[in-house]
């Protein structure tokens, strides 16, 4: 239980830091940093024993479930995800604008929950869950900076959606060949030694998942592009969340890839690549966060390559390497930030004096730089050297792996004299002279790290315990190390002094070294390259698309009918057995069958639209008996409540609508009237060929045998929505109200359009002294029956609600029959200004319902499994309940088509007293001139409507 509780405390902190930074404002953070330090406290002093787990069944039925496990692994990575985000948090309390940050502290909390899920993940459903929670949290968080932030935001995403999509085909792959979600369960799976190819592949989508989140080269743009965020992102974003997800999957791995050619080869070419490349890209850079940004992909670029050699040593180098990154970048991050706070600038070649006007801020930088660097006593230099060790040792050419490490690490050295003598030593300018000291509480979090640096040095010993736990998860098998400064006389020892001497005369050169690097070292930037692709992915999917771009109907339909008919008849060729037609019909289905063709001819054939609404709701009706003779009762009272409704919705549509359909030519019309046959006679040749009269499926018995005992229902039709399927029925029921939205949108939109049209067709009028002109007398048997009507009608809906477990009726049905009540309703208020419900809150209520009741099946172990609890003779199931948010959710957006069409303002009257509809359409050339006919005698005032 006491993972459940690390990240429960740690989700809870990010629910509640919203209202924390909305009530009490930049200080809000430091209650927070408060709340992840005590954790990262309790974490580093009474952890969990190693290999502790926990799980709460999720998806039982895939074996998928919040699968938590604390080993070595987890543990060196919790503790910078909570240490680093305990201090970045204290140094936002005063970094930060005054005023309130509900968004900023709930985006940082919400990192380090998904962080917290991630290095805690056994399952890796839930493992891929988090990874993208992470993506999805850095987006939000670069993209809310400032409306130029958006564009880098995306391509972020992009890149690391593109990874993510590579992880899950890695984890779909691997849970269907090992058959179990259990991530420790896999990586110990035999699969890994018995099929080479299966490995190269995974080993390939999990590399290429750990580059685009760690900016590995080819993906690297992103990180440097990202900078536009604030720099309390940045510190957190590089020091301990996004980038070392990457790194913490590719740990995660490497016991079941360490043997894996492709894997090593993979890792260290682009490491090393990303490593010198990244140096060197830093190298150039005046902006002092800029250079920082390519110092991260320089340094985990080294980190990678390390986890490459595979070797224990080169494991537990890279473990430590992790940790000592943490602390040196994310001081950095934090003491440039406060450059930037105080100065208002953060290029170098403007910035001089800081280390006079800022002493305390520029030593702590300085010790930061000099860990990144690799300077002795510092435990940069400690991570470094093991680094060395491990790939000078390595299998084959580890003298060559560790000279191309150690030319990145001489760049490394150069990019961190840069960051230090350029702007530290010197005399203040004119235009900085009111440059001064941040305050105590805004360098303080910034400067813990780097003296944890510094102390930790020759206290490397310290370590062992945390990095040899680690080392041993990530390699598989017991592995033990002994942290020290001095190694003795080893090749990395002899590495390092070639590093300092030539980064010290790269340093002495500087401005030779400048001239040479001050030009694009390739034709074209990475940021550059990310946004080509992706024009040219949008402009691919526009030409795709414009293979179906058309408002036509039958250009739509024609591809799923002609399929249905090449399918049934090629299936006709291997049916047999279908029997005899008459043993399977009764004359009465062939009466219906009669109406239905009736009305379909007569719809198609109708040019007038209220014409073909009349027939069409004949043909519904004759379809609602046939369901009823079939016994489908539940689906006949759907079908029968769904046609009543569709006259009033389609009524309110048709008045805005031209009265006649246009004419068609008679040859388009035949080739349309042959295709509809041909895929009407398949669909009901494979009806009668799947189907028929012969008996239950074995899936019907099924339900039929066991719905009493699973639900408790014996309505077979409802347990099915509500129990067996409820994840499908609560996404429909998410889709319906996204529906309800979208008509509010579209018709709110659609006020802005000109809607001002003449109507040529003449209109009656009527004596002024007729009930029709008047809304009050005209509607007085609608209000009438309407005052017991709908009162009965809404008992009624509730009544079916309740009772659609046992017999015909539930939610869906209850809420068809109450929105009938509210229609009623509308058709009696004598204006459409009158409205009936706030169908924004039925909705989120119904919603909200259902998706409660689900969390609520927790209590047995699953999401959305119902509760059934016996009270004497009676039988209560939570289904009931979530039958309960269909009912609501299925009224809001049936209301809310009623009142936003009939409460939509008309089109613009023009004078002349015609009516507002809208025009017919234009005549069809082909088609012969119509019949003057005489207009009809009017008397009497106008209308009501008409004035």
């Amino acid at each position: 239980m006491m993972l459940a509780a690390l990240l429960g405390l740690v989700a809870l902190l990010a629910a509640a830091a919203p209202f924390l930074g909305r009530w009490a404002g930049r200080p809000g953070g430091w209650p927070l940093a408060a709340g992840l330090l005590a954790l990262a406290l309790w974490v580093g002093l009474a952890p969990p024993a190693l290999g502790t787990s926990w799980f709460l069944p999720w998806i039982p039925s895939l074996d998928v479930g919040i699968r938590l496990r604390f080993d070595g692994l987890s543990w060196v990575f919790l503790l910078l995800v909570l240490g680093v985000g305990a201090a970045v948090l204290a140094y936002s309390a005063r970094y930060l604008k005054r005023g309130p940050h509900p968004g900023f502290y709930g985006l940082m909390t919400a990192f380090a929950a998904a962080m917290t899920g991630l290095v805690l993940a056994d399952d890796v459903i839930l493992l891929f869950v988090m990874w993208e929670f992470t993506t999805v949290c850095s987006f939000f968080l670069i993209a809310r900076t400032s409306p130029q932030a958006q564009a880098p935001a995306v391509r972020t995403f992009l890149v690391t959606v593109g990874g993510g999509l590579c992880l899950l085909g890695a984890v779909i792959a691997t849970s269907v060949r090992t058959g179990t979600t259990q991530l420790s369960a896999i990586l110990e799976d035999p699969v890994w030694s018995q099929d080479p190819t299966f490995a190269a592949v995974i080993a390939v989508l999990v590399a290429v998942a750990a580059f685009t989140k760690s900016a590995q080269f080819p993906f690297h743009a992103w990180l440097p592009d990202a900078m536009v965020a604030p720099t309390p992102v940045s510190a957190y974003l590089h020091a301990a969340a996004m980038v070392k997800a990457g790194i913490y999957l590719l740990l995660r791995f490497s016991p079941a890839m360490s043997d894996v050619l492709t894997w090593n080869v993979l890792l260290i070419t682009i490491g090393l690549v990303t490593t010198v490349m990244g140096a060197v890209f830093a190298l150039q850079r005046n902006d002092l966060k800029e250079l920082l940004a390519y110092s991260t992909v320089s340094q985990l670029g080294l980190i990678v390559a390390t986890i490459g050699v595979g070797s224990s040593a080169a494991i537990a180098a890279a473990t430590l390497h992790t940790m000592a990154h943490a602390l040196f970048k994310s001081a950095a991050f934090m003491l440039v930030g406060v450059i930037d706070h105080q100065a208002g600038t953060r290029d170098i070649r403007t910035l001089a004096g800081v280390g006079r006007a800022m002493p305390w801020t520029a030593a702590m930088l300085a010790l930061a730089a000099a860990s990144m660097a690799g300077i002795p006593p510092l435990l940069g230099f400690v991570s470094k050297e093991s680094i060395l060790d491990a790939m000078w040792e390595g299998s084959g050419a580890g003298w060559l792996v560790a000279g191309i490490a150690a030319l990145g690490a001489v760049f490394t050295f150069a990019y961190c004299a840069r960051m230090v003598l350029r702007p530290l030593p010197g005399t203040r300018p004119a235009s900085l002279s009111g440059m001064s000291e941040g305050g105590f509480w805004l360098v303080l979090p910034a400067a813990v790290p780097a003296v944890l640096g510094v102390l930790l040095g020759p206290a490397a010993w310290m370590l062992d315990g945390l990095t040899s736990a680690g080392a041993t998860a990530a390699a598989g098998s017991e592995v033990h190390t002994h942290l020290t400064l001095w190694h003795g006389l080893t090749p990395a020892l002899f590495l390092s002094l070639a590093v300092y001497t030539v980064g010290a005369l790269v340093v002495w050169r500087a401005a030779s070294v400048d001239r040479v690097l001050d030009r694009p070292l390739f034709p074209f930037t990475g940021v550059e390259a990310v946004a080509a692709w992706q024009r040219g992915t949008v402009a691919f999917g526009a030409r795709v698309g414009d293979l179906t771009r058309s408002d036509a109907p039958a250009r739509h339909l024609a591809v799923p009918i002609v399929t249905m008919g090449v399918l049934a008849a090629v299936g006709a060729v291997g049916v047999t057995g279908l029997g005899d037609l008459r043993d399977t019909s009764r004359p009465f289905d062939w009466v219906l069958l009669a109406l239905v063709t009736t009305g379909t001819v007569a719809a198609v054939s109708l040019r007038s639209r209220i014409g073909a609404l009349a027939v069409i709701g004949v043909t519904g009706f004759a379809v609602t008996l046939l369901f009823f003779t079939l016994g489908a009762a539940d689906v006949a009272l759907t079908q029968l409540l769904v046609e009543i409704l569709t006259v009033v919705v389609a009524v309110l549509l048709l008045r805005r609508l031209p009265r006649r359909f246009r004419r068609i030519p008679r040859s388009r019309a035949a080739v349309t009237g042959v295709v509809a046959v041909i895929g009407g006679l398949a669909a009901a040749v494979a009806t009668f060929a799947l189907t028929g009269r012969r008996g239950l499926s074995p899936t019907g018995e099924h339900f039929l045998l066991n719905a009493p005992d699973d639900t408790g229902g014996s309505n077979v039709v409802n347990t099915i929505l509500v129990d067996y399927r409820a994840l499908d029925t609560l996404g429909e029921l998410t889709v319906l109200g996204i529906a309800g939205v979208v008509i509010y949108v579209l018709l709110e939109s659609a006020r802005a359009l000109p809607l001002t049209y003449r109507d040529p067709v003449p209109v009656l009028r009527v004596p002024a002294t007729s009930p029709l002109v008047d809304a009050e007398t005209n509607g007085v048997f609608n209000r009438t029956f309407a005052k017991l009507g709908i009162p009965l009608m809404l008992a009624f809906s509730v009544y079916l609600l309740l009772r659609g477990h046992q017999n015909p009726g539930g939610g869906f049905i209850g809420a068809l029959v109450a929105a009938s009540a509210f229609a009623l309703a509308y058709l009696a208020a004598s204006s459409d200004t009158q409205r009936r419900a706030s169908y924004f809150r039925l909705i989120g209520a119904g919603i909200l319902i259902a998706t409660g009741t689900g969390l609520l099946g927790f209590l047995e172990g699953s999401f959305l499994k119902p509760l059934h609890v016996d009270i004497g003779t009676l039988h209560l199931t939570s289904a009931v309940l979530f039958d309960v948010g269909v009912y609501l959710a299925v009224i809001g957006v049936v209301v809310a088509s009623l009142d936003l069409l009939g409460g939509w303002p008309a089109p613009k009257q023009p004078t002349g007293g015609t009516r507002t509809e809208a025009p017919d359409p234009p005549p069809d050339p082909t088609e012969p001139a119509p019949v003057p006919t005489r207009e009809p005698v009017t008397t009497g005032a106008p209308t009501k409507e008409e004035s």
